[in-house]
C-alpha cells in the first residue's frame, strides 16, 4: 500500500484546523452578550491549558530543549496571547468585515516576509499565484456579506485597521516561530503546548475584566466550552501536526479556507444568502488550496 506523502497529510491537518476555526463565528452568534474579548481569552487560555495537559509527558521530556530555545518559545507565547486580543478588538473598532479581512489577508504576507528576510526562502510563482487567488477570494467573500455599521470616529476605525494588521502579524509570527522550533528537532506537540501554556498565563487573568457573562446560563456555557475544546484545543492539535510538514508561508495560505467555512455556516445555520460575489470568492479560495496541495 502506497504511503501518503507527509506534506499532503500535513496540509490535510491544516485544512481540518481551518474548518474547525471557521465554526467560531457561528458558535459565538448563539451567545451575543458575551464580550468578544472574553470569548477569545477564555477559548485561547483554556485551550492552551488543555494542550499543555495533553502534551505534559512530551513537555517534560523536551523541556531542556525548549529552554535552550526559550527566546523563540517566549516570543511565540506572546504572539499567541496578543493575537485574539488584537483580532477581536479590531472587529469591534473597524467592524467585523474590515477587521477580519485585514487580519486574515495580511498573515500570508507577513509570513512570506519573515521567511524571505530571515530564512532566505525564495517566493515562488506558485505562492504568488496562490496568494493572489486566496486574497481575492477573501475580499469577494467579505464583499458578499451584509454591510455592518461601525463607529464613525475615524481615529477608532484606523486603530481597528492597525490592530487587524497586528493580529495578522502575530498569527504569522506564531506560525513561523513554531515551525522554526520544529525544524530544530523539537516535537510539534510540546512546541504548540508550550507556547499556548505561556499564552494562557497571560489571557486567563484578563478574564477578570472581560469574562462577564461567560457562564450566565447553559447556552453561554456551552458556547464558551465549545470554543475552548473544539476550535482551539482540537484545532491547534491538528495545526501543530501540520506544521511538522508544511512551510509556514504555505500554512497561512491554506488557512484562508477559514472564512469560506464561516460564510458557508452563516448561510446554512444563520440563513445568510451567498451572493454571486460569495460564489466567486469560494471558487478562488479553493483554487488557492489546489495550488498549495500540489506536491512538486
Amino acid at each position: 500500500m502506497q504511503q501518503i506523502d507527509p506534506r499532503l497529510r500535513g496540509s490535510a491537518a491544516i485544512i481540518l484546523a481551518s474548518v474547525l476555526w471557521g465554526t467560531t463565528g457561528t458558535a459565538a452568534s448563539f451567545a451575543p452578550h458575551i464580550s468578544p474579548l472574553g470569548i477569545g481569552a477564555f477559548a485561547m487560555g483554556v485551550g492552551g491549558l488543555l494542550l499543555a495537559l495533553k502534551s505534559a509527558p512530551a513537555l517534560r521530556r523536551e523541556l531542556p530543549l525548549l529552554l535552550r530555545q526559550r527566546a523563540l518559545l517566549v516570543a511565540g507565547g506572546l504572539a499567541v496571547a496578543v493575537y485574539p486580543l488584537a483580532f477581536y478588538t479590531a472587529m469591534r473598532l473597524a467592524g467585523v468585515t474590515v477587521g477580519t479581512l485585514v487580519s486574515i489577508a495580511s498573515a500570508p504576507v507577513f509570513t512570506a516576509l519573515l521567511e524571505g528576510l530571515i530564512n532566505r526562502r525564495p517566493i515562488t510563482r506558485r505562492w504568488l499565484l496562490s496568494f493572489a487567488s486566496g486574497v481575492c477570494g477573501v475580499i469577494l467573500l467579505v464583499r458578499a456579506r451584509p454591510h455592518t455599521t461601525v463607529d464613525s470616529d475615524t481615529g477608532l476605525y484606523l486603530s481597528g485597521i492597525v490592530l487587524g494588521l497586528v493580529a495578522g502579524l502575530t498569527y504569522a509570527a506564531y506560525s513561523w516561530l513554531a515551525k522554526r522550533l520544529i525544524d530544530k528537532g523539537l516535537g510539534s506537540e510540546p512546541v504548540v503546548a508550550g507556547m499556548f501554556l505561556l499564552a494562557a498565563a497571560v489571557l486567563l487573568p484578563s478574564l477578570a475584566l472581560t469574562g462577564t457573562g461567560l457562564f450566565a446560563g447553559p447556552v453561554n456555557t456551552t458556547v464558551a466550552l465549545y470554543m475552548a475544546v473544539v476550535p482551539m484545543f482540537l484545532g491547534y492539535l491538528a495545526f501543530g501536526y501540520g506544521l511538522r510538514f508544511v512551510p509556514a508561508a504555505k500554512v497561512t495560505l491554506i488557512t484562508l479556507l477559514e472564512p469560506v467555512v464561516a460564510a458557508a455556516l452563516a448561510m446554512l445555520v444563520l440563513g445568510e444568502r451567498l451572493t454571486l460575489y460569495g460564489c466567486l470568492g469560494v471558487s478562488l479560495v479553493f483554487a488557492c488550496l489546489v495550488l498549495q496541495l500540489r506536491v512538486p
